[in-house]
């Protein structure tokens, strides 16, 4: 099995990149904040790979950070959660608000979460209790740059765009985010809140 990838950013776009190893040239789905931690194309990148076999195809998952992975790994055991749902589940939180959520059975945060329901969300805070505390998730990281406020919200619409939301619907939840948090420290942070707003 692939676990770890290091190689050219060929094409990057949200939700998945084309890294060149070797000559070859790997299609990876990653999440949103694993988007945003690449560098350009044509830069080197590391990614953290879980490798998915299935009898037609196979699939690989990359992450920016080894919590990342350890989490998506997580929530494929879930009864019910496939690998679009996990990669939801990490755009809208991160590694340590998800293992937060879970600690305190706060399955309300998880259904947040775009693709998430309360059924869902129940069993995934019921299913990983017990094991939340042996991934490998430690203190939270720290955000990257922000970027200037007009640059974190074109890529921010773009990201919401290529999720499928229309242009209006995209724009005025960016709108109310930007409201709710006037310095929301960057692309990542303010598209989370825009998410968790269309969810509502």
């Amino acid at each position: 099995m692939i676990g770890l990838l290091t190689g050219r950013v060929l094409r990057r776009l949200p939700g998945r990149v084309l890294l060149e190893v070797g000559g070859v040239g790997y299609d990876i789905s990653i999440p949103l904040s694993t988007f945003y931690a690449l560098p350009v194309d044509g830069a080197s990148a590391t990614l953290e790979i879980h490798t998915l076999v299935r009898e037609d195809a196979i699939q690989l998952f990359g992450f920016a950070t080894l919590p990342e992975k350890s989490v998506f790994e997580a929530l494929l055991a879930v009864s019910g959660v496939g690998p679009k749902v996990a990669l939801a589940v990490l755009a809208g939180m991160s590694p340590e608000e998800i293992v937060g959520a879970i600690e305190r059975n706060d399955a309300p945060r998880l259904r947040a979460i775009p693709g998430v329901g309360r059924k869902l969300a129940e069993r995934i805070a019921l299913e990983l209790k017990e094991r939340v505390g042996k991934l490998a998730v430690g203190r939270p990281h720290a955000e990257p740059g922000l970027a200037p406020a007009t640059i974190a919200g074109e890529e921010a619409e773009s990201a919401l765009l290529n999720l499928g939301y229309g242009a209006a619907e995209a724009r005025e939840a960016l709108e109310r985010a930007r409201r709710a948090a006037p310095a929301p420290g960057g692309v990542e942070m303010l598209l989370r809140e825009a998410l968790r707003i269309l969810a509502r």
